[in-house]
């Protein structure tokens, strides 16, 4: 384990997420699933069963389900802290800017198509900051661009598909996107 810690990176879904943290160095220290809702809650609360429901026992659902997330998310990174206890920030997805209440945002197609993922997000944001830890956040579009230049790589693509050969399954595409997440920030906090 690096004695300077490691940085998060999360790929988020729909009521679970991808965890990856990364060394300074770009060593792996951690990689895990977590879940990130009750299994008897639906993930996407504001997308499907929101839109089956009377507006008030919607709201009450995506309540039910935010609130779940929130307890999930502290659980995931405490469990996180006691592999790796030096956490030096966790880099989450940017988010895009939605309605501020959670009836519009049920009832405006572009926002119920992401209110779920932003509420995820916000979620492990706020978890990370209750423990002291800063959040950075990401732009998917760029990362793993990003990512080539900070471990000086051509391409990312072939450095992690190494990586994937030497610790083996799992190492998917949501690792990528964490492991990119974290080495971009890790690079950043090393400047």
């Amino acid at each position: 384990m690096s004695k300077n810690g490691g940085v998060v990176g999360a790929s988020d879904h729909g009521g679970w997420a991808v965890l990856v943290t990364m060394a300074r160095d770009g060593t792996l220290l951690d990689r895990r699933r977590v879940e990130l809702v009750d299994d008897s809650l639906p993930g996407l609360p504001h997308h499907h069963e929101g839109q089956l429901l009377p507006m008030d026992r919607a709201v009450a659902l995506v309540e039910r389900v935010r609130a779940s997330a929130e307890r999930h998310a502290a659980l995931a990174l405490d469990t996180l802290a006691m592999t790796i206890p030096s956490i030096l920030g966790v880099a989450l997805r940017s988010c895009p800017r939605l309605p501020p209440t959670i009836a519009e945002r049920i009832k405006d197609h572009r926002a119920r198509n992401l209110a779920d993922w932003v509420m995820y997000r916000e979620a492990l944001a706020a978890a990370a900051k209750a423990r002291g830890w800063p959040v950075y956040w990401f732009d998917a579009k760029t990362v793993l661009g990003a990512a080539s230049q900070a471990l000086h790589v051509e391409n990312f693509e072939e450095h992690f598909l190494q990586m994937r050969r030497a610790i083996g399954p799992p190492w998917n595409s949501d690792h990528k996107l964490a492991m990119a997440a974290a080495v971009v920030t890790a690079a950043a906090l090393s400047k």
